[in-house]
């Protein structure tokens, strides 16, 4: 098995290793991101919703600036909420800051109920840039 290529965002290792999975896995030209949520530096979950919405975009866009990548670059996403009927119309009027102009990603939203703590958790695949040639 080839070891897996893992990218960590500045400063946030220790969460990951504390809770034993990465955050993001490069294979195959594209780029694995496990979900974010609104967490702060030591894992507590911002209280306020909107906030916990900005903490989770801006928690995914450190991994992917890790990795070489911007949110343009993400092809597919899953997000999760906590009672989506109730918090879906305050969820997503944050979504716009984040997500950028047409044509936007596949996106599969999906109502659970618990996410250890959170209210909406991000996760997706993008495309990894191509190699340069030096």
């Amino acid at each position: 098995m080839t070891p897996r290529d893992v990218v960590f965002p500045p400063g946030r290792q220790a969460l990951y290793e504390r809770n034993r999975y990465s955050p993001a896995i490069r294979a195959n030209g594209l780029l694995f991101v496990s979900g974010q949520v609104g967490s702060r530096e030591d894992g507590s979950p911002e209280p306020e919703l909107e906030a916990q919405v900005r903490r989770a975009f801006d928690n995914l866009n450190a991994i992917l600036q890790a990795a070489g990548c911007t949110f343009a670059d993400v092809i597919d996403v899953t997000v999760f909420m906590v009672d989506p009927q109730a918090i879906f119309e305050r969820v997503w009027s944050v979504v716009p800051e984040y997500w950028g102009a047409a044509p936007h990603p596949t996106l599969t939203a999906v109502g659970v109920t618990w996410l250890y703590g959170f209210q909406f958790e991000i996760k997706v695949i993008a495309k990894l840039p191509e190699p340069t040639e030096a």
